[in-house]
């Protein structure tokens, strides 16, 4: 059997020990020393684009006048998983591998891997959160506008969540002496408790949290695509037709139709629809970023693939990806609202919200 190493991936989540195990023919300290120097760089980059990135979204929601709104209720939720995640995994992270040895003790091994599979799972919960709200917000708008404790609810169960799996970090991890090397350490007696292991960390972590997220933006996507209204023109003097999800309106010339969440033709704000787009494009981010690292490591456990340095390599830039989903956010979330956004850093020292506001930040 060969000895896992959790040290030599380039971004620690706290649960990963069996993604690089090393060959005959590579020493632990051999390893562990491997491409330390491009690591660091690397997770110091990161460190920085993730710290200022979300510390950046934290200031501007909460400098927006319509903060207390749900969707900014969420974002905001997200953005402190993600610094969580930057202040607890990367950080560490780096000390660690500047370190090379491990200098808290059993006891901040414990609670030290216990909190980076906390904030690991809280910013992937966090996601699920935002897109049941996303699916709340259109189907149910009526009962949607003007309450909070679903939002609440959700926020809650997720870091709840978070914190109920991620206790048995607590018992698994131990400090161990490598080649004279101390090291926080996950070890197994025999090989099939790393491939279930690795499989139920894989399916609660990210296959059930995609499935949750796909279910609920196909949903989005049917419901959007019944309430799209259709104005069919017809002579002066008539009547127009509205189409809505089967069913047919008839209205005056000069009838205006507001686009509003609360109308009873069923009509769904552009604001809202933003929304949808952006928390999409945040969830296909979680996916890109997420899905190498779990697939990479799901065929490396069942599959024993031999730990040579070329594969060391390749699993070094592989488990680089995950980290780039808390860095990303941020920034989607400023590409949706940069009017809005330069405006509030702008005047937000002087003023408690610009003049005028995104209607983002009011759904």
């Amino acid at each position: 059997m060969t000895t896992p190493l959790s040290t030599t991936t380039m971004y620690d989540t706290g649960f990963n020990d069996s993604d690089l195990t090393v060959s005959t023919n590579t020493t632990p300290t051999d390893v562990f020393y491997f491409y330390k120097t491009e690591q660091i760089s690397f997770l110091c980059v990161l460190f920085i684009f993730i710290i200022v990135g979300n510390s950046m979204v934290i200031l501007t929601i909460t400098l927006t006048k319509n903060r207390r709104s749900r969707m900014n209720f969420f974002i905001l939720n997200l953005a402190i998983a993600d610094l969580s995640a930057g202040l607890v995994n990367v950080f560490t992270d780096m000390i660690w591998k500047t370190t090379i040895d491990w200098h808290a003790g059993l006891v901040g091994c414990k609670l030290v891997r216990y909190f980076m599979g906390v904030v690991t799972y809280a910013s992937t919960y966090a996601l699920v959160a935002l897109s049941i709200d996303r699916l709340d917000a259109i189907a149910r708008p009526l009962s949607f506008t003007g309450s909070h404790l679903r939002s609440r609810v959700l926020v809650g169960l997720s870091w709840a969540s978070a914190m109920l799996f991620s206790l048995p970090m607590l018992i698994i991890n131990e400090t161990k002496i490598i080649n004279g090397s101390c090291q926080c350490w996950i070890e197994f007696p025999q090989p099939w408790f790393w491939k279930l292991y690795i499989t139920t960390i894989a399916i609660v972590l990210f296959f059930i949290p995609a499935v949750i997220i796909a279910v609920c933006y196909i949903i989005i996507v049917v419901i959007i695509w019944t309430k799209t209204t259709l104005q069919v023109s017809a002579p002066k003097g008539k009547h127009r037709y509205i189409k809505n999800g089967g069913h047919v309106y008839a209205a005056a010339n000069n009838a205006r139709f507001k686009d509003s969440a609360t109308s009873s033709r069923g009509l769904i704000p552009k604001a809202k629809i933003k929304t949808i787009k952006m928390t999409l494009v945040i969830v296909l981010v979680f996916i890109i970023c997420w899905s190498p690292y779990f697939v990479f490591d799901l065929v490396d456990v069942y599959l024993n693939v031999p730990r040579t340095q070329d594969m060391v390599a390749a699993s070094t830039f592989i488990q680089s990806l995950a980290p780039l989903n808390s860095a990303a956010n941020p920034i989607i979330y400023f590409g949706f609202n940069a009017k809005m956004c330069i405006g509030i850093l702008k005047k937000g020292w002087k003023h408690n919200s610009p003049t005028s506001q995104s209607q983002l930040t009011s759904i």
